[in-house]
């Protein structure tokens, strides 16, 4: 599992900004699935668990970041990507929602 984490750590863009020289750059998604089984009589008792481990780039105010070119635009996908993710949070919390963006 380590090793897997690494690679995809090493897979990571990240970049220098004005307040961060190790920026991440892209948002990371880590999932662990656990499971067990256990004979009970007659059937087998199947246990699951999911962990989801998330890393999101960083939302920078670009006045502080100081970005230009390349960092501007990606500093404005992040914060479209984030704004976007909060979108699905709050459709998944409010419980109305018959769609999930």
């Amino acid at each position: 599992m380590l090793k897997i984490l690494e690679s995809g750590k090493q897979n990571r863009k990240v970049g220098s900004t004005e307040m961060n020289q190790d920026s991440s750059r892209s948002h990371c998604i880590f999932v662990i699935v656990i499971e067990s089984s256990e004979q009970k009589e007659d059937a087998m008792l199947i246990t699951k668990g999911k962990l989801n481990l998330t890393d999101l780039a960083g939302s920078e105010r670009q006045s502080k970041t100081q970005a230009n070119g390349e960092r501007f635009l990606e500093a404005c996908k992040i914060n479209l990507s984030l704004a976007c993710l909060g979108n699905v949070i709050s459709a998944l919390v409010d419980g109305k929602s018959k769609h999930i963006p």
